[in-house]
C-alpha cells in the first residue's frame, strides 16, 4: 500500500478519523495515490467527489489527498466547512503537515492534522441527535 506508513500506522489513523468526527456531523477521509499523474490538483478535486465528499449532508466533507512519493499535498474541505473555517486555516494546516512530512514524520502529521480538523468540525457542527457517519472512515488507495 505505501512505504511511508506501516498499516498499524494506517489503522491508528483510521481511528484518529473516528475520534474526529465524534461529536460532530462532519465527515473526513485520507487518499493515498501512488499515480504519477501531471495534474495532482485536478486528481485530487476528482477523488473528493468519486468519494462523495460533496454529498455530505452539511457539506462538510474535508479530504486529505497526499502523494508521498511525488511530494503532493492537499487538502480539500467541502463549502460548509470551508465558509465557517476560511483558507487560512487551511493553508496552516498544509504548512503543519508539510513541516513533519520534511521530517519523516507521515503518520504525525496527518494524525495531528486529522484531530485539529475534528475540533473545528465539533466546533461548527455540532451533532443534534444521532450523529450518522455518512462515509467510511478508511483510508482510499490509487
Amino acid at each position: 500500500m505505501t512505504d511511508f506508513l506501516t498499516n498499524t500506522e494506517m489503522a491508528s489513523l483510521v481511528e484518529a478519523i473516528k475520534i474526529a468526527e465524534d461529536h460532530s456531523s462532519g465527515e473526513i477521509r485520507v487518499h493515498i495515490d501512488s499515480t504519477s499523474e501531471d495534474d495532482f490538483a485536478k486528481k485530487a478535486f476528482e477523488i473528493f467527489r468519486s468519494l462523495g465528499m460533496h454529498l455530505t449532508k452539511e457539506r462538510n466533507g474535508v479530504l486529505f489527498y497526499v502523494n508521498f512519493e511525488q511530494h503532493y499535498l492537499t487538502i480539500i474541505g467541502d463549502e460548509g466547512i470551508h465558509k465557517k473555517v476560511q483558507q487560512q486555516f487551511w493553508d496552516n494546516l498544509h504548512d503543519e503537515i508539510t513541516s513533519e512530512f520534511a521530517k519523516g514524520n507521515y503518520y504525525k502529521g496527518l494524525k495531528e492534522a486529522i484531530l485539529k480538523t475534528g475540533l473545528e468540525l465539533k466546533k461548527y457542527f455540532p451533532i443534534s441527535g444521532e450523529n450518522i457517519n455518512e462515509l467510511p472512515n478508511d483510508i482510499s488507495f490509487s
